[in-house]
């Protein structure tokens, strides 16, 4: 047996949900730049999990059933207010989401039906967890999730307690489709593994937000946007690149794995990032960013990914920077489900075998002897 490093290259299972071909993104066969420029991430999550773009009565019921769940236990409260101020926020909604199997009546039930409705109950309730860990780190109360809007105008809303701009809501609301699924990366790996043993849909999602935490995943944008805070301003920036670039070091939020010829998401969240800056009065962070990717791709051959121009989006929406990732999870959520979903309709147990490379034939030495 030779190992892969990173199971790169290796394909670990089937699946339906998504695809990456010829640096084409697709989710359930439709194409991401169809599904950027026309869907909204309530139909995009129907998809995900039924395989289909739903009609308007299937999408009606879905963000009645999604807005009916968003309310979050009043003990994950109490619980989120005890956690120290400056935690990290992924780790907070790691706990929380983990808590929240303890006030399901059906955590532990595994038909499809009640895993359906955990599905539900995930995608509408973490962002709530994490429009409540915001407010409550700042001394501010938590807002209960107003019913009848889109995930993404409920989750600026709890947020900052304001009606948001129309322009924010579709800002964001897009940037959720694109992050939605990904095919088997790290976080939805993370999360077929665990749920293969038959455990339960909310250690799955807990085990996909464990992986999305580190910075080589969800973290990424986050690093993106302190860099451009570092460097500052469009004056600075070809010092700074140079010099990266020249001591070998990584510049954030450029290549990808599985993409040779460019992340296909990326240029749907620049278009946004231009557009939110002209709003704002703000272009610096787009600014910045055209100029590290015109240095980037010119010197290294390496084009943006993701979160490259996530990073700005964001940042013009007002969002934290360490929300940035649990923004991320929200997105997410519905591709990890869709996959835990799928792989408990045709399970078997995930058990890859590792290489070898310690000592051999070593004998037992007894204590007084060693």
């Amino acid at each position: 047996m030779t190992a892969t490093k990173g199971l790169e290259g290796i394909v670990a299972t089937t699946s339906s949900v998504s695809s990456i071909i010829d640096g084409v993104l697709t989710y359930r066969g439709y194409n991401i730049d169809d599904l950027a420029e026309n869907a909204t991430f309530e139909e995009v999550v129907y998809l995900l999990w039924y395989g289909k773009l739903p009609n308007r009565s299937e999408l009606d019921r879905l963000l009645k059933d999604l807005s009916e769940n968003a309310a979050i236990p009043a003990e994950i409260i109490d619980q989120i207010k005890l956690y120290p101020k400056n935690v990290n926020s992924m780790a907070a909604l790691r706990s929380a989401v983990s808590s929240l199997a303890l006030y399901d009546e059906e955590a532990n039930d595994m038909s499809k039906e009640a895993n359906l409705r955990k599905a539900i109950k995930l995608q509408a309730q973490i962002p709530t967890i994490i429009a409540t860990f915001a407010r409550i780190r700042e001394g501010k109360e938590p807002i209960a999730p107003k019913a009848g809007v889109s995930i993404a105008e409920n989750f600026l809303y709890m947020l900052t307690g304001k009606n948001p701009e129309k322009i924010a809501v579709e800002a964001l609301d897009k940037a959720l489709v694109l992050h939605a699924d990904h095919e088997l990366n790290a976080s939805t790996f993370a999360a077929r593994v665990t749920v293969a043993t038959l455990s339960d849909i909310y250690s799955g999602v807990t085990s996909a937000i464990g992986a999305l935490k580190g910075p080589l995943h969800g973290g990424a944008n986050e690093a993106v946007m302190a860099m451009l805070e570092e460097i500052g301003t469009v004056d600075n920036v070809a010092n700074y690149i140079n010099e990266k670039l020249a001591n070998k070091e990584k510049v954030m939020g450029f290549g990808h794995r599985v993409y040779k010829n460019g992340d296909p998401r990326a240029k749907h969240l620049q278009k946004m990032s231009q557009e939110l800056g002209k709003i704002t009065g703000n272009l610096n962070w787009y600014n910045m960013s055209i100029q590290i990717e015109e240095m980037v791709t010119g010197q290294k051959g390496l084009k943006p990914n993701v979160d490259f121009y996530s990073a700005s989006v964001y940042t013009s929406l007002e969002i934290p920077r360490d929300l940035f990732t649990p923004i991320f999870a929200i997105s997410r959520t519905s591709g990890w489900t869709a996959h835990i979903l799928e792989q408990y309709d045709n399970n078997r147990l995930i058990r890859p075998r590792a290489e070898y490379t310690g000592p051999l034939h070593q004998v037992f030495v007894p204590i007084e002897k060693r």
